[in-house]
């Protein structure tokens, strides 16, 4: 599939299949069907998450990438140290910073963003430090508040594509 549309040249047969190529599978890419990947889930010292699951899918259009990650804890998962990346199906394209939207469910219901540098393979996610700091952190074990296994995360960024 192209990124743009064709330069036509005067005196050019129109063909069906290029008509095909230039038109219909363009346009149809904006219904296909999300595609399914596994997220890494990583921090200074890297968690593991058990029994839990992490789910991923992404829907491109162009070089416009849509991804949403479902991660749910179990009894044996370990959170690790510092705070968490998600990795990205595609790379970003460089020069552009990107935010979507973060939540979290667990003893209590947070709402953040998700952050990701242009140029990366990765993002994170901000919630309010604490209940009583609204300033932003990177998610962690302990921030907002301590992971368990009841603990969701749920995340959605949009972005650019490098190719």
């Amino acid at each position: 599939m192209t990124f743009g549309p064709k330069t036509w040249i005067v005196g050019e047969t129109v063909s069906a299949a290029l008509l095909n190529q230039e038109i219909r599978d363009q346009f149809a890419s904006i219904f296909d069907a999300w595609t399914p990947y596994t997220p890494t889930w990583t921090a200074s010292t890297n968690p593991s998450i058990g029994a839990g699951t992490i789910a991923g899918r992404y829907l491109k259009v162009g070089r416009t990438c849509h991804v949403e990650i479902r991660q749910s804890h179990a009894g044996n998962t370990t959170y690790g140290a510092g705070g968490y990346t998600w990795s990205l199906p595609i790379p970003s394209a460089a020069g552009v910073d990107y935010l979507g939207v973060a939540r979290l469910v667990g003893a209590a219901a947070w709402n953040g963003q998700t952050i990701m540098t242009g140029g990366s393979s990765g993002f994170n996610a901000t919630f309010p430090t604490s209940a009583t700091d609204s300033r932003s952190a990177t998610l962690a074990a302990t921030v907002p508040e301590t992971l368990t296994a009841a603990s969701v995360i749920r995340l959605y960024i949009s972005y650019q594509t490098a190719s």
